[in-house]
């Protein structure tokens, strides 16, 4: 039993550790005993054989940095989106073919804005976005794509996650709160969502479950439109939402970026099910309520 116990507990780099995703999957896996090393932004800058010196010895690296989306995508911003993404997988990946041994597993992020608008999405679809949001999921996998073949590749397509302590809910609760929430644009765009609880424990199943690689969903498999979900976390609050969010006013402050949010992002996480993945937080409702701590 103690040998099985050492020889579990794994070395595990996470980039973006101190962020609403990586300190929460920082402070799950630590628990379970695993060692966490959390290299900064700084080592992006070193050359491959550095970098590699710096991730030596870990069995999985998790890879999650990423600027900003919601904000104005002017040629400044989206290189810094591009680049924080797409550049620093790269660097990764160049880095493993030093590393003597290599990761056991890479989880890289991604996102379902790499889907179509039009339609459901699991895994196997390839009906992609063809703006700047799809070609910057693309191209951030395919530099994932590239790790030695010895290594297990995982890309996590993260949906909206919610959480109390970042991502978008943070944002939007302080306006439900006040009774100053609404619909975004039309509100028929649907919206796929995950409760942060279950990003971290699909992180550890996906590393106990060797049979998992390439895309994988994270998402609930009950997709909402923006309309329910404004609904459902007013009735949440006991709060009215009666105040839309005009797409025109959207661009006006966002600009092009503003279709992250207005975009229909319908994906389901087939993957994660046919393994058997049980969501803790299948439904908004109930995902709401223990991020707000609002009980039945």
């Amino acid at each position: 039993m103690l040998f099985l116990l050492i020889f579990s507990i794994m070395k595990i780099a996470i980039t973006a550790s101190g962020g609403f995703i990586g300190s929460t999957i920082s402070r799950v896996l630590g628990l379970q005993g695993n060692d966490i090393i959390s290299p900064g932004r700084e080592v992006f800058s070193l050359d491959d054989h550095s970098l590699a010196s710096t991730l030596a010895g870990a069995d999985v690296i998790i890879h999650l940095s990423g600027a900003p989306l919601i904000r104005r995508w002017t040629r400044k911003n989206r290189n810094e989106i591009y680049d924080s993404r797409v550049n620093t997988t790269r660097k990764i990946v160049g880095a493993m073919q030093y590393m003597n041994p290599v990761p056991r597993t890479f989880i890289c992020a991604s996102a379902v804005g790499i889907y179509s608008g039009e339609g459901v999405h699991d895994e196997t679809s390839t009906n992609y976005s063809e703006g700047f949001l799809g070609k910057l999921c693309r191209d951030w996998e395919a530099e994932a794509s590239r790790t030695p073949a010895s290594c297990r590749s995982i890309i996590f397509r993260f949906g909206v996650v919610l959480g109390s302590d970042g991502g978008a809910l943070k944002k939007m609760l302080p306006f439900f709160r006040m009774g100053l929430g609404g619909r975004i644009a039309g509100g028929q765009q649907k919206m796929s969502w995950v409760h942060i609880e279950d990003v971290a424990r699909a992180f550890e199943f996906v590393l106990k479950t060797p049979a998992i690689e390439g895309p994988v969903n994270i998402c609930s498999p009950l997709a909402v439109s923006n309309s329910e979900f404004t609904k459902t976390l007013a009735g949440v609050l006991s709060r009215p939402a009666v105040i839309p969010i005009p797409k025109f006013m959207l661009r006006l402050v966002y600009g092009k970026g503003s279709v992250v949010l207005t975009k229909n992002q319908h994906a389901v996480p087939a993957r994660l099910e046919a393994h058997d993945f049980r969501f803790r937080f299948a439904e908004l409702e109930g995902a709401l309520r223990d991020i707000t701590g609002q009980a039945l």
